[in-house]
């Protein structure tokens, strides 16, 4: 499942990329009537994605710079910045006929500041003659994330603006079979990635050395972007410290390993844990409680469960020697995965007990626990689908025994 091949061809039907796409805006469009809005307009990265199937490349991601405006009613309009609005339309026949310049653009207030408010006024006047145009002016218009300038000017120009992130986030909880397969080839790529690392780690290897190796194994592949890699060894391993160095690797050492790659819009997170050589008795013992914990919670996982059933099998903070949730936060953690790195529902011990949520089919989770002790610590994260009668798991990479570098046969029985 998933891995039928990485491209679209003539001749055979892998990925259904047209019904994904209809899908998607499916999906869109009635959580926006659910939700009562007269149209949302996003300006998020993933979320332009998963309602016109467009994008640009990863400069974009953070310049708030494009948007995508959608009803309940009407086919979505794409706000593109002014230079790729030629090349979407002549590759995006979908949506070629409803692309348009993005004038509230400021590239995050970078132009001058009389620019920055006039481009935003413009906007807001733009987005008030549509909504006009649609019969929609007097209805909710919900935002998942924008500039103050432009929100002021909305309110001036009397637009009822209401939260949109929800609306967007909603209808990405439940995955068709199109994005689960897209989702397990972006994870084949990842484990494609584990592999070398696992076949070349050794003594003197920098972890910066890793992350280029993982990085170009990945793009190799075909991966469109890398959000994240994180590459954590020896004395690093404990506390937690979520980013790379360039420490280097020595006999002993425990390696742990994080990849957020995305394959055509859909990502992974993704763990693994090695060690470099044969680990100690300690070492074993501390992979074993990581890997206890998340598959005590993974053989959870099935329609009617709740996210608060699932969080109670963790350890709390205060077993962790630390003093609350918030600090203990993203230690032991479930995340739905997607279009969007983290997507609903989200399992954990700081907010799950007091506003749980009930497991559907068709949720992707990433479940990921953490452990360590007297400097020595083991990460592990694996995706899975919840399906009718349990789940299935979509990560394969062999995480039951911890795994010794650089022989990749050198597997040690867990505890």
């Amino acid at each position: 499942m998933g891995t039928l091949g990485t491209m679209a061809t003539d001749c055979e039907i892998r990925i259904d990329y047209d019904k994904l796409r209809k899908d998607r805006l499916r999906k869109t469009q009635e959580q926006i009537r659910k939700d009562g809005l007269g149209a949302l307009l996003a300006f998020d990265h993933d979320a332009i994605r998963y309602i016109t199937s467009t994008k640009l490349n990863d400069w974009m991601n953070n310049k708030l710079a494009r948007a995508a405006l959608v009803s309940a009613d009407r086919d979505p309009i794409l706000y593109e910045a002014g230079s790729a609005i030629e090349s979407k339309k002549a590759l995006c026949p979908w949506i070629a006929d409803r692309i348009f310049p993005f004038t509230g653009g400021a590239m995050r207030g970078s132009f001058p500041t009389a620019v920055v408010y006039e481009h935003a006024k413009n906007f807001a006047k733009e987005i008030k003659s549509l909504l006009k145009e649609w019969g929609v002016e007097k209805e909710p218009l919900g935002i998942d994330m924008t500039e103050i300038p432009f929100m002021l000017a909305l309110q001036e120009e009397g637009i009822n603006v209401v939260d949109g992130q929800q609306t967007i986030l909603e209808p990405q909880k439940i995955k068709t079979k199109e994005e689960v397969d897209l989702i397990e080839l972006s994870i084949a790529i990842d484990e494609a990635a584990f592999w070398d690392v696992v076949s070349t780690a050794k003594p003197g290897m920098r972890e910066n050395e890793i992350n280029a190796l993982l990085r170009h194994r990945i793009y190799e592949l075909g991966a469109e972007e890398i959000q994240n890699v994180n590459v954590i060894s020896g004395n690093r391993s404990q506390p937690h410290p979520h980013d790379a160095s360039d420490r280097m690797l020595r006999m002993g050492d425990m390696l742990y390993i994080d990849i957020v790659s995305v394959f055509n819009g859909y990502h992974t997170c993704y763990y693994q844990t090695f060690v470099i050589g044969p680990p100690s008795d300690k070492q074993l013992k501390i992979y074993d409680k990581a890997w206890n914990w998340l598959f005590d919670a993974a053989k959870l996982l099935k329609p009617g469960v709740s996210t608060a059933d699932i969080a109670a099998v963790w350890p709390s903070a205060q077993e962790l020697g630390l003093k609350n949730e918030a600090e203990a936060f993203a230690l032991q953690l479930g995340h739905g995965i997607g279009m969007t790195h983290w997507a609903k529902p989200v399992i954990s011990r700081w907010f799950s007990f007091d506003h749980p949520e009930t497991l559907q089919e068709g949720n992707v989770f990433a479940l990921e626990t953490y452990y360590g002790e007297d400097g020595d610590g083991a990460r592990i994260e694996e995706m899975f689908v919840v399906e009718k009668d349990g789940y299935r798991q979509l990560s394969r990479f062999p995480s039951k025994n911890l795994v010794s570098c650089p022989t990749a046969g050198n597997i040690f029985p867990r505890g």
